[in-house]
C-alpha cells in the first residue's frame, strides 16, 4: 500500500520527479479530455487544422505526457519500473509503426484498419498500469477500472464492435474517469509518492 507517512526529508530530486510524474498524468488526462470532446463533431480546430491532423498531434503529445509519467514514476521495486519502460519502448515503436502504415497520417490506420487500435494497446497498458498502482497504493479504485476499460475499449474497436457514436461514448467514459481519478491523485501531499526510500530495491 501507498505510504502516508514522511520517512524522510524531501530532496529537491524527490520534488522535481513527483511533480514530472504528475504533470505527465495531468497532461494525459488533458489530451484524452480533447480527444473525447472532438469526438462528436465539428470544433472551432476544424477550421485551422483537419481531425486527422490533430488526431495525430493528440497521439504524439499523449505518447510523450504518459513517458513522463513512466520515467519518473516511483516503484519499490526496480524490476516492475523496468518492465514499465520496456512496454513504453514497445509502445513508441508501435506509434511510429502507425505513422509509417499510415505515411504521417497514424490517425488514418487507427480508424481505417482493424489492426490499428491494436497498435495503441502498449501506449493504454503504461497509463492502465500508472491508474492500477495508484489505485492499488491509495486506493483509487478507478484506477483498477481504468486499467481494464483502456485496452477493452481498443480492442472493442479493432473488432468493429462499436458504432463512431458509441465509440465518442466510450471515450467520454474513459476521460470522465481519469478526470475523476487525476483530481483526486494529483493534489496528494508530495511525500506521498516517495514513501520509505530503504524499502527500494
Amino acid at each position: 500500500m501507498g505510504e502516508r507517512q514522511l520517512y524522510q526529508p524531501l530532496t529537491k530530486e524527490d520534488r522535481i520527479t513527483v511533480l514530472l510524474y504528475r504533470i505527465g498524468i495531468g497532461l494525459s488526462t488533458l489530451i484524452i479530455t480533447f480527444a473525447a470532446y472532438l469526438s462528436f463533431g465539428p470544433s472551432p480546430f476544424h477550421y485551422a487544422l483537419s481531425l486527422n491532423s490533430v488526431a495525430n498531434i493528440l497521439l504524439i503529445l499523449l505518447s510523450l505526457s504518459v513517458g513522463c509519467s513512466v520515467l519518473f514514476i516511483h516503484l519499490y521495486v526496480s524490476r516492475f519500473h523496468r518492465a514499465l519502460k520496456k512496454l513504453y519502448y514497445v509502445s513508441i515503436a508501435a506509434l511510429l509503426l502507425l505513422f509509417i502504415l499510415g505515411r504521417g497520417d497514424a490517425f488514418g490506420i487507427i480508424i481505417g484498419e482493424p489492426y490499428g487500435p491494436l497498435l495503441l494497446i502498449p501506449l493504454s497498458g503504461c497509463l492502465g498500469f500508472i491508474t492500477a498502482k495508484e489505485a492499488f497504493c491509495f486506493r483509487l479504485t478507478e484506477g483498477y477500472l481504468l486499467a481494464l476499460i483502456m485496452p477493452l475499449y481498443l480492442l472493442a474497436l479493432s473488432m468493429g464492435g462499436m458504432t463512431t457514436k458509441g465509440a465518442s461514448y466510450g471515450l467520454l467514459f474513459i476521460a470522465a474517469m481519469l478526470v475523476f481519478f487525476t483530481l483526486r491523485k494529483v493534489f496528494m501531499p508530495i511525500h506521498y509518492d516517495i514513501g520509505d526510500k530503504s524499502a527500494y530495491v
